[in-house]
């Protein structure tokens, strides 16, 4: 499709990004390879675009995209001259949980929303947006809810979540979205006391946060998005405090690793403002990440004053006793190591992740299995082979027991960072145990 005259909006985008033709189609391109479905557009494609030759329609939200993050706002269809799509009905927030969940669930329909968009330019609602809102109670299968049915959600989530943690998103997500669907759902249309409808939606947002994890541990970046505004919305019309924040702080996690430091940045601040009655183990768990996402944006001032904040407060959480399942020292001790990555310095970042590696506790085996495999990653850097391999081998140990794209990427990863030194005994070693191991779709040519 083509127009007889050049594409003036896209035309006045083009120019305020700045950019050459090449570094257009360079950025579109970008977007997506990390969406999951590469594409090769070279400058003969934008300049057609911008003499009015219509792109296809699979590569429009590429360029919207691309587009947004460079210029840091969100860019609409018609003001890229692109034709609006047409508009989706309207849910309310039961209703939205319900369509994503069944189609999460729906192995047809899965890779549709398994390709959607990480999107920079998304809309997150602010605490005032979502307190206390939700649609009015509706007719449900049941008579009453009752705070057994709170308990029955609320332990179905640390299934999950425990699930998560020895066997990755992959295996848990499946589940989480049946449930949110087949029995959660229900349960939020369901009339009750408003003290037990308020501790249902909120272990509800739970829920949705705990899947949305899970989608970005599969790689699933923009689903994950949508699970992550539905916990939003549920906390806010609970009035929980606690999962808003965590929420945010997830979505500036999922930021920081898609290198999207400014998002990052301001989704761990909006998380910080969100709770300024948070006690010293949480002040801790938002101030890491706050700090993360500062030396990823180049302020290593700002990055080294969370740092400092995170290390006093989790001093404070440290002697108040242990709390198993929440930030603790192998945390902070990760988010010391991304700081000092961030900021050029190597041998701080493979000293701080040793440590975290030292002392994070043995049930979290996904977050182990990855956390080793970026240590290795490190020491290579710095020059240390044999104990990159020492290190990629600990990870060997239980990635058959974890299903998570998170790791696989990092051991699609070893193989390119191993190649170029198998003439070292332990890199041939742990090469062919690797080929072995590792399955099989991740093994290089």
């Amino acid at each position: 499709m083509s127009t007889s005259e050049p594409n003036s909006g896209l035309e006045q985008l083009f120019r305020e990004t700045g950019w050459s033709l090449r570094q257009f189609a360079q950025a579109v391109n970008r977007v997506g390879t990390e969406q999951g479905t590469p594409v090769q557009y070279r400058p003969p494609s934008v300049h057609q675009w911008l003499e009015g030759g219509m792109p296809r329609e699979s590569a429009r939200p590429l360029i919207l995209e691309a587009l947004a993050r460079r210029l840091g706002r969100p860019v609409a269809p018609a003001e890229a001259g692109f034709p609006t799509p047409e508009a989706s009905s309207t849910s309310g927030t039961v209703d939205g949980i319900i369509d994503l969940g069944r189609q999460d669930m729906d192995p047809s329909r899965r890779r549709v929303i398994g390709s959607a968009l990480f999107s920079v330019a998304l809309t997150v609602p602010d605490w005032p947006d979502v307190v206390g809102r939700i649609e009015a109670a509706q007719a449900g299968t049941r008579a009453r809810l009752g705070t057994s049915d709170v308990r029955t959600v609320i332990a179905m989530t640390e299934q999950l979540s425990s699930m998560d943690d020895q066997h990755g998103g992959r295996t848990a997500r499946p589940l989480a979205a049946a449930f949110l669907v087949n029995t959660v759902a229900p349960f939020l249309r369901t009339d009750g006391p408003e003290n037990v409808r308020r501790a249902m939606m909120s272990a509800a947002s739970d829920l949705c946060y705990l899947t949305g994890y899970m989608a970005v541990d599969e790689g699933l970046h923009g689903l994950a998005q949508r699970y992550y505004l539905k916990a939003l919305e549920l906390a806010g019309a609970s009035e929980d405090h606690l999962t808003y924040c965590t929420t945010l702080r997830g979505m500036s996690v999922q930021a920081v690793d898609l290198n999207q430091g400014p998002v990052a940045m301001r989704l761990a601040n909006a998380a910080a403002a969100s709770s300024p009655q948070a006690g010293p183990r949480m002040r801790a768990f938002l101030a890491g990440q706050q700090a993360h996402a500062a030396a990823q944006i180049g302020d290593r001032r700002s990055a080294l004053m969370y740092l400092r904040e995170a290390e006093v407060a989790m001093d404070r959480a440290e002697s108040g006793g242990r709390v198993f399942g929440s930030y603790d020292p192998a945390s902070l001790n990760y988010h010391t190591s991304q700081v000092r990555f961030e900021m050029g310095d190597m041998a701080g970042a493979v000293s701080a992740m040793q440590e975290s590696d030292k002392l994070r506790y043995s049930v979290y085996r996904r977050t182990r299995v990855k956390e080793r495999a970026i240590l290795a990653e490190r020491q290579l850097a710095v020059g240390h082979l044999e104990a990159a391999c020492r290190t990629w081998g600990l990870a060997l140990d239980d990635y058959p027991l974890v299903n998570s794209g998170r790791i696989d990427k990092r051991m699609t990863d070893m193989f390119g960072l191993l190649g170029p030194h198998l003439k070292n005994p332990d890199a041939q070693a742990l090469y062919e145990r690797a080929r072995a191991t590792v399955r099989p779709e991740l093994i290089p040519a």
